[in-house]
């Protein structure tokens, strides 16, 4: 542990009582200080993050090469507004495009990633009446209204009615469904190739295919919200690069740039056509520092391997998750692709969270019954095993408790 903290974990959570909306759950723990798979709080304990920013920091925590590049570009420049070129904002774009398809733009977050491939859709379609968007059951796509609209889950809309008009919910993988939501209205077919906040959630190649002929056929876009498979967390640069069913918008988030706030509009380059000068705008989308952090994620992913680490670890958690469904008969299904992890229970998994937490280990519980966790690219075999050694103790001690 390097740096000191000022004061103790008590203290910060009174100033957050005084003085910060209290529209979040949070731990008793104020964190000071991060160094790849670990963290430590204010009183010094340590702990290995298994989750590490909500799937943010792909790298783990202050990742040296993304540091350094942050370092050397606040030296520079911090800020320029977008009515002006940056060349770290084209060498980023270049790095992305070259990776998966067309052009790029550049916001803050998933939420404005997602609000801004609405956006595109509708304009794109605006010239023959076409507005309405499919998107699918338990997918996520973000919390203002747009990106709220279009996650299909009720839990999310209660207190913020009216909604967006013109979108419809599908059940995910089930592409009859689709068909016969489809009218002369819709625009576009939005979800996650492998939906995070919905339990770990994969789309099978056939129904991605399946989609894709859809769209072809209908004249509709198909929209991929990447915010949590893109940025290698899967093992591939962009998760639907597992089935080769390409989109024709992707939105990117949160891996993006390693844990600095940044996200990405990625379109076919007749759909970005679409959006002239003054249709949509970011002031902070692209700025010289995000833009450093990502290029700087990017080339660590490739230079150290990290999408053949993240298979690989997959793999590893999957071994260790399948020898725990043998010897606990509450372990329900098993979910990985990848860095995307997921164990679905029979019971609630959310006790877990406190459980882990109290012997120094940081994961996460989704959807009530699934434990999921979104590890570094760069996790250690060894790291993997002080996880899911920990994992073992605590479902093994609620697996009595429900016996």
């Amino acid at each position: 542990m390097h740096a000191m903290a000022t004061q103790s974990s008590q203290e910060t959570i009174s100033k957050f009582d005084k003085y910060v909306v209290s529209n979040y759950r949070r731990y008793p723990v104020c964190i000071v200080q991060g160094e790849g798979s670990y963290v430590w709080d204010a009183e010094g304990r340590r702990y290995l993050d298994l989750f590490p920013g909500w799937g943010c920091n792909v790298l783990g925590h202050s990742p040296p090469a993304v540091v350094r590049a942050l370092q050397e570009q606040a030296e520079k420049l911090i800020h320029v507004p977008n009515s002006w070129y940056t060349e770290a904002q084209g060498e980023f774009a270049e790095m992305l495009c070259t990776r998966s398809f067309g052009k790029a733009f550049f916001c803050n977050s998933g939420a404005e990633a997602n609000e801004a491939a609405i956006k595109i859709a509708r304009a794109a379609k605006a010239g023959v009446g076409r507005y309405r968007i499919i998107s699918f059951e338990n997918g996520f796509h973000g919390r203002t209204f747009g990106a709220l609209t279009a996650t299909a889950q009720p839990k999310y809309h209660e207190g913020f009615h009216p909604l967006l008009p013109g979108f419809r919910y599908a059940p995910y993988n089930n592409l009859d469904a689709v068909k016969q939501l489809i009218d002369q209205e819709t625009a576009a077919i939005m979800l996650e190739p492998v939906q995070g906040e919905g339990g770990v959630n994969i789309a099978t190649t056939e129904f991605l295919q399946g989609l894709r002929a859809l769209c072809d056929a209908e004249g509709i876009l198909l929209i991929f919200d990447e915010v949590q498979s893109g940025s290698g967390r899967t093992g591939e640069w962009f998760g639907y690069q597992h089935s080769g069913v390409e989109p024709d918008i992707m939105s990117l988030a949160k891996g993006l740039a390693a844990g600095v706030a940044a996200g990405a509009v990625i379109c076919r380059d007749e759909v970005a056509a679409c959006l002239k000068p003054g249709m949509h705008g970011s002031t902070f989308g692209g700025n010289p520092l995000a833009m450093a952090a990502g290029i700087a994620t990017f080339r660590t992913i490739e230079e150290e391997g990290l999408l053949d680490n993240a298979k690989e670890m997959g793999e590893k958690f999957r071994e260790r998750f399948e020898q725990i469904a043998e010897e606990l008969p509450i372990v329900q299904e098993i979910r990985i692709r990848g860095m995307m992890i997921g164990m679905e229970l029979k019971i609630s998994a959310m006790p877990a969270v406190a459980k882990c937490m109290e012997r120094g280990v940081l994961i996460n519980a989704t959807h009530d019954t699934v434990i999921r966790l979104l590890p570094p690219l760069n996790i250690t075999p060894e790291q993997v095993d002080e996880g899911c050694d920990v994992l073992l103790e605590v479902l093994r001690e609620m697996a009595q408790q429900v016996s």
